[in-house]
């Protein structure tokens, strides 16, 4: 370890001005150089002692680097567009700011006007505020690029040729407006939480913070609305679970081989009171409160063998009743195998298959049951699917070890 640290030392100390000079003369900006720097020598802290010392450390940095500072360029480009473009496709400027603080969430609520459609207005919502790029939304939508890209321009036109004003919300515009911006905010968590984003990191905390960020904004509008508190709830117990989901080899760490001491126990206190004060209230669940239950019972157990599977299958059951989802039903199967067993589980995601056929997910999943049943041929071909399927570079080298793992 002495001799990781005496090494980071000597690259920082006759690699910093270098690298810094390299991406002030790429960039144009000191600021961002140096802390894009910073940022690669705290990744070389973090990952050096797990992998080693590169061969040539220099380069390393240079390119971790310059990765860093593209990230932050890209994610400042688009924060300062996002208010043009979102005038541009309503044709007039917003009215006085209103109830709501916060310019970004001012501005998802007043993209997602009720007068379209419910996954228009959130596709176009995150295309202009949410940052996600046509081929994200559309990964997260489980569509094609051409598609999204179509629905998006739709919502534009429609925009103008219906003359739907860009008018910021009033307090009594809020419940009609705040299931698509959860939607939106659900929807930025998950690229956060599992990046399908080309050159960008497996992991992107900055996504997973903002929706955090803004959804405890709309609990602070809304306190009394259980689908609010049901997403932040889900929000902070799956973030919770976020340093130990990739190794420092960068593969992603699966929920069974998790080391759950390095699990973040405030945000699972958090979460859980959040959940217990949703079932004082013996109101039926919605969508996303159900979801954080299901969470809470995976953050309740010290160990995976001590999951309570059965109380994770009956709340996917429940789930399943108000969101006919084949993602549901792929994710109770999940549950089920461990209830009742990989064959009882395959049989029903064998039926998801005209559905999920390209979800990574979905093949994902039949190869490890594939794998339990001593059916390596046919799990290898599927695993083959998923990664040819998978767009994080963390669920990739997972997949393609656990294939490589097959007898």
């Amino acid at each position: 370890m002495n001799d990781i640290q005496e090494a980071i030392t000597r690259a920082h100390r006759g690699e910093w001005a270098r690298v810094v000079a390299s991406l002030t003369k790429r960039f144009g900006d000191l600021d961002i150089a140096e802390e894009a720097a910073a940022e690669a020598f705290a990744t070389a802290v973090e990952r050096w002692p797990e992998d080693g010392v590169p061969p040539n450390p220099g380069a390393w940095l240079t390119t971790t680097a310059n990765r860093k500072a593209i990230d932050r360029i890209r994610r400042e480009a688009k924060r300062d567009d996002k208010q043009k473009e979102a005038q541009m496709s309503y044709g007039e400027p917003p009215e006085p700011l209103g109830v709501i603080d916060d310019e970004r969430l001012r501005l998802i609520f007043t993209c997602c006007h009720p007068a379209l459609g419910m996954e228009t207005r959130v596709a176009l919502t995150l295309r202009m505020v949410g940052g996600l790029t046509v081929p994200e939304i559309a990964r997260a939508f489980l569509v094609q690029e051409t598609a999204m890209g179509q629905r998006i321009t739709r919502a534009k036109a429609k925009i103008k040729a219906a003359r739907i004003p860009y008018r910021v919300p009033s307090s009594e515009d809020l419940p009609s407006r705040v299931s698509g911006v959860l939607a939106v905010l659900f929807l930025v968590f998950n690229e956060g939480y599992l990046a399908t984003g080309a050159d960008t990191d497996p992991v992107r905390h900055e996504l997973t913070a903002e929706a955090i960020r803004l959804t405890r904004l709309i609990r602070a509008l809304l306190p009394d609305d259980g689908e609010v508190a049901g997403l932040l709830a889900l929000m902070l117990l799956t973030e919770a679970r976020g340093t130990a989901r990739v190794s420092r080899t960068g593969e992603l760490v699966s929920l069974d081989e998790q080391d759950r001491g390095a699990w973040d126990t405030a945000m699972i206190a958090e979460g859980h009171q959040l959940v217990r004060e949703r079932l004082a209230t013996r109101i039926p669940p919605g969508r996303y409160q159900i979801l954080a239950a299901i969470n809470a019972v995976h953050t309740s157990a010290r160990d995976v063998r001590d999951t309570d599977w059965s109380q994770v299958v009956a709340l996917y059951d429940q789930l399943a009743r108000i969101d006919r989802s084949p993602i549901v039903a792929l994710n109770r199967a999940i549950a089920v195998a461990e209830l009742d067993g990989p064959d009882v589980a395959l049989a029903i995601v064998d039926g998801l298959g005209d559905k999920l056929s390209g979800y990574h997910a979905y093949h994902a999943t039949r190869a490890d049951l594939l794998r339990r049943l001593g059916r390596s041929a046919e799990s290898r071909a599927a695993y083959d699917e998923a990664i040819e399927l998978a767009a994080n570079t963390a669920e990739t080298a997972y997949l393609t070890r656990r294939r490589n793992q097959l007898a």
